[in-house]
């Protein structure tokens, strides 16, 4: 794969400032650091985005998360390794990455309205936003993850 350019975010600085601030506004909410990267990792993996996927499963291991649960996260509808708040989620990660043909339906709001306060659905609505615009840049400039030795061998 070539990248198409080679540093997009000096490109547009204003743009990946605004964007920086917007993950950093995430730290300060109320949702759990592993949800984040699970919702994180799990539209990275729908949009196709190795760099990303690349990013939040290294992330998501330096702070504790199991290789199963990321392992099963494809098929996390099938498996109990995910709790109610973590699968309603899921499910909105699900339904807002592809609100193009899912329209956001109200059974996965129901999920989330269950599991998260108000505050926590706007937080959790706007990682997900912030997560697929990440993808686009990444897709669609071609952004290669980094490889290690080992992984390539």
């Amino acid at each position: 794969m070539t990248p198409r350019l080679t540093n997009p975010h000096k490109l547009a600085p204003e743009a990946i400032k605004a964007m920086m601030a917007l993950e950093a506004s995430f730290a300060s909410g109320s949702l759990e650091h592993s949800l984040k990267e699970l919702v994180k990792l799990r539209a990275s993996q729908i949009n196709g985005c190795a760099f990303c996927i690349h990013m939040h499963t290294t992330d998501a291991r330096k702070h504790g998360e199991s290789e199963m649960r990321l392992y099963m996260l494809n098929a996390w509808r099938e498996s109990p390794l995910y709790s109610d708040r973590e699968r309603a989620a899921l499910a909105w990660t699900e339904a807002l990455t592809l609100v193009a043909q899912t329209g956001a339906p109200d059974a996965d709001y129901a999920l989330v309205k269950a599991q998260f306060s108000e505050a926590e659905q706007v937080q959790l609505t706007m990682l997900i936003g912030a997560i697929n615009v990440w993808n686009r840049l990444q897709v669609g400039f071609r952004a290669a993850h980094p490889v290690d030795k080992q992984a390539a061998a």
